[in-house]
């Protein structure tokens, strides 16, 4: 066992957090730890790193388990260290070592001293031990996965924004390698080319992984094992986010079913000792009946689960048949282009995922949809659109002096305090939060409050921009639901892929500065995409197999690649001559296989790096990465031997 909880109860005053909970965390294991927000899911990973103490029981851990916590109050952390150095950090011992080297190497030259020599091999023998000499790749490697260029890379630190210093010390948790990794959201701060990544490194991650997430494809992918903090307690579900998902409808039920049973026996016994308290020859028979029912341990009503309430919108008007147009759209800032002389439509019924990767101008696209954001072009609107926008800069249009209810009462909606309030659970404003002022919310709740007021419109028309970010799985699958039974059109930007494809019927993707659009679902983009991909593969390996069968024809613009054959002569050769050339041609086919065989080897070299698995064991990637460039050597090597031995057949045949 790695770390654990034994019997752990813990409070925060008068609230239970986590009552007598019993959870054990083993090598190897991939956990999702899942639970409504404000349940309490940060501060169990809090007390499994010993921020916090228990009230009762004991948090275990073993002395030499090493753990890596990656959570929000790390950003308050801030160098003007490139980001290669911060990532860097990583190798503590490696990069003392380097240091001590250097100084050992300049006492050496000045004194010769074999005692210095000696203690310069030995830490030359522990600096190749630890992996020393790959560090700088391995670093670039993990940095460049989580999305950072090669140009980014000596940038400082202090220069990037909250989401990319996330990335630099996710990426920096990764190469410490720790026997235990608890990552708070950490997919919040990615995009999807970098969650893929994250999700494929993590698969092959020598460690424990504790992951606390509301991505359910992630959850799917990744975990092996939920671990549901729930009532205070915790529910372990061996299995991913799907198996969690039918296990606890099954235990629901069962659950609900013992309920019931156990208040029907209760009032049963409550009936007993209301008729015969008072009566003498019954009274000692009801006080032990009541006793036993002060005693008895109450099942739990499951239906003090949060409820499926229906998120109902009200589109007043049917809008024409084309609701958005835009023409040679393009925008650039600086020498950043985003888009350059781009057309797209927006039809009634559209419903669009705009995808991809961070910095390819999503949402700005999505606002000069809006018509936020300055472009060159024509955006035309259709008629009869209502449009709603949805973005984090929205919330500035919030007047910090509302309540949050007499906020959404100014939407115009026409909706009852109690339908608004309704709506507000959806979005984890429960009970007397409805009447909190909007100046002491944080960031995330001015953001729930800014989506409710866009549900709460009449439009036709909804843009939103990343609208799942502050919302735990219930509300997001409440939102989901609401969106599908939406009768107008929308246009959303989210990384959250379960959410994607489950709300959109088209995908757009910016591609080479141009909206490109499929029509299909997410799932059928990524099949599409996968199909495209291994096209493309198939591809390139036979234009590759192509290109080494007509090396030597572009060389010498003579003959096909393959073993020279003697042509017929007008003068006779003479023995000599003959015997050489059979020589050579011999020579030739051997050279041939070998250089076929080292490129499949190379082949398998280059699929052995491109694997996340081989940076997770030192040892095998330099295997590899030897490997690799001994292969490169020898294929350089035999290449030129070829073209030497082709010639020398070609002079041959001359004479």
């Amino acid at each position: 066992m790695l770390a654990g909880l034994q019997n752990v109860t813990f409070e925060f005053g008068a609230r239970v957090i986590l009552e007598d909970a019993t959870w054990h965390i083993q090598p190897g294991e991939r956990i999702g730890l899942i639970g409504y927000n404000g349940t309490g899911k940060s501060t169990l990973l809090k007390l499994l790193v010993g921020q916090y103490s228990p009230s009762a029981g004991t948090v275990e851990r073993s002395r030499t388990t090493t753990i890596g916590y990656l959570h929000q109050d790390l950003l308050s952390f801030d160098t003007n260290e490139s980001i290669l150095q911060v990532a860097l950090s990583a190798f503590e011992r490696v990069l003392l070592l380097e240091k001590e080297i250097e100084e050992l190497g300049k006492e050496l030259e000045k004194t010769g001293d074999e005692k210095v020599l000696h203690e310069y091999s030995d830490k030359l023998h522990e600096l190749e031990t630890l992996g020393g000499y790959d560090i700088h790749h391995r670093t670039e490697e993990v940095l460049q996965g989580l999305g950072f260029s090669n140009a980014d890379l000596q940038r400082p630190y202090k220069e990037f924004s909250g989401g990319w210093r996330m990335r630099v010390l996710l990426a920096k948790m990764i190469l410490q390698a720790p026997d235990l990794l608890l990552l708070d959201e950490p997919t919040n701060h990615l995009d999807l080319p970098s969650i893929e990544w994250l999700e494929k490194y993590l698969l092959h991650y020598q460690g424990s992984v504790v992951i606390v997430s509301h991505d359910k494809y992630f959850l799917n992918r990744m975990v092996t094992k939920i671990v549901e903090l729930y009532q205070q307690e915790l529910h372990i579900y061996n299995g991913n986010y799907d198996f969690y998902e039918k296990e606890k409808a099954i235990r629901i039920d069962l659950q609900q079913k013992a309920y019931e049973n156990q208040q029907d026996y209760i009032r049963q016994q409550e009936r007993f000792v209301e008729r015969f308290k008072a009566k003498a020859s019954k009274a000692a028979q009801a006080q032990s009946i009541q006793k036993r029912l002060d005693k008895l341990e109450r099942i739990e009503d499951v239906a003090i689960e949060r409820p499926n309430i229906r998120i109902n919108f009200r589109v007043d008007k049917t809008p024409g048949r084309v609701l958005v147009e835009l023409k040679d759209i393009s925008k650039s800032f600086g020498d950043n282009i985003i888009v350059e002389g781009t057309s797209a439509e927006i039809d009634r019924g559209d419903k669009i995922a705009l995808i991809g990767a961070n910095g390819k101008g999503k949402s700005t696209l999505l606002r000069i949809i809006a018509g936020a954001e300055s472009y060159e072009g024509d955006r035309k609107w259709g008629h009869n659109v209502e449009e709603s926008f949805y973005a984090q800069h929205q919330l500035e249009a919030l007047n910090v002096n509302n309540t949050i209810l007499d906020e959404m009462k100014e939407c115009g909606s026409q909706m009852t305090d109690l339908e608004l309030r309704t709506l507000l659970g959806c979005f984890l404003f429960s009970g007397d939060d409805s009447d909190k002022k909007i100046r002491v919310l944080r960031c995330g709740e001015k953001a729930r409050v800014a989506l409710a007021k866009t549900m709460v419109s009449k439009a036709n028309f909804l843009m939103l921009d990343e609208p799942t970010n502050h919302l735990d799985m219930h509300s997001c699958d409440l939102l989901i639901d609401a969106l599908n039974k939406y009768e107008g059109s929308l246009i959303l930007v989210s990384h959250d892929r379960y959410f994607v494809s489950k709300t959109a019927n088209k995908i757009w993707e910016i591609v080479d500065h141009k909206v490109k659009e499929f029509k299909g679902g997410y799932d059928e983009w990524v099949a599409w995409k996968e199909r495209m991909a291994k096209q493309e593969a198939e591809q390139k390996k036979a234009e590759s197999k192509s290109s080494k069968t007509d090396k030597p024809e572009a060389k010498t613009a003579a003959k096909p690649i393959a073993a020279p054959v003697s042509q017929p002569a007008s003068a006779p050769i003479n023995k000599e001559a003959k015997k050489e050339l059979q020589k050579q041609q011999r020579l030739f086919q051997q050279l041939e296989e070998k250089i076929a065989q080292l490129n499949k080897e190379k082949a398998r070299l280059e699929a052995s790096l491109a694997d996340p698995a081989t940076y997770t064991d030192k040892n095998k990637f330099k295997e590899a990465e030897d490997a690799y460039k001994k292969t490169g050597t020898e294929l350089s090597q035999l290449d030129t031997q070829y073209e030497q031995v082709f010639e020398k057949i070609m002079e041959l045949e001359k004479n």
